[in-house]
């Protein structure tokens, strides 16, 4: 149980530094308006900052997916004694959030390469296979949060019904939950932002939690 508590821990700490690290360079160099620039100009723009977007996309989808599968397992097997249900449930949509953010961010980066291939012959190509792309990804985690959501609710609803965490840690993951589900609503898309800013200290939360948690 010690084990599962330090790669839970130590997942979710990697998981709130991975969301900082995402918000200061979308802040400081990525250009937080570039989705109100047109489509040729959003192609401009990655053009000149492609390696740095790149690992932006990688460091907060990929590997964000990747540590995802190491928290989600973590925390099923300290809950599931007490909540196999809700637990066994939560573990199953914590795997396909971690498919599908892995799935949004190499789509991202691999169809980057072949529309700026594109961009020099044809830039009207290039052009409408970058919007293609780019609602691939937002349709799969970029834009839409629901699968993250219901995660993060399920692992809420589990330990207060397990008693086994903080009680206002989870009311905090009630209300990250909540603002991630609401994102499917037409709209709304913008509580992503919150769901997204919660999380980094849902996250941190989490990990000082575990990692402190001798029993």
């Amino acid at each position: 149980m010690k084990t599962l508590y330090k790669i839970g821990g130590s997942a979710a700490l990697a998981q709130a530094a991975i969301y900082i690290f995402g918000f200061i360079l979308l802040i400081g160099s990525l250009n937080p308006e570039a989705s109100s620039l047109s489509i040729n100009e959003r192609l401009a723009f990655l053009s000149n900052n492609q390696a740095l977007y790149q690992l932006w996309i990688f460091v907060i989808y990929v590997l964000f997916g990747v540590v995802l599968v190491f928290l989600s397992f973590a925390l099923n097997g300290t809950l599931k004694a007490k909540q196999p249900i809700l637990s066994g449930i939560a573990v199953i949509f914590g795997y396909i959030w971690s498919v599908l953010v892995i799935a949004s961010g190499m789509i991202t980066n691999i169809g980057l390469e072949a529309t700026l291939t594109r961009q020099p012959k044809n830039i009207q190509q290039a052009s409408q296979l970058w919007l293609t792309i780019e609602t691939l990804q937002n349709g799969l985690g970029g834009g839409v949060e629901v699968v993250g959501g219901i995660w993060v609710l399920l692992v809420t609803l589990a330990g207060l019904k397990a008693h086994q965490l903080p009680k206002a840690m989870h009311w905090l993951g009630l209300l990250v939950g909540l603002a991630g589900i609401l994102t499917v609503i037409p709209g709304l898309g913008d509580l992503g932002v919150v769901f997204g800013l919660l999380q980094i200290i849902w996250f941190a939360w989490l990990g000082i939690v575990l990692l402190k948690t001798k029993d």
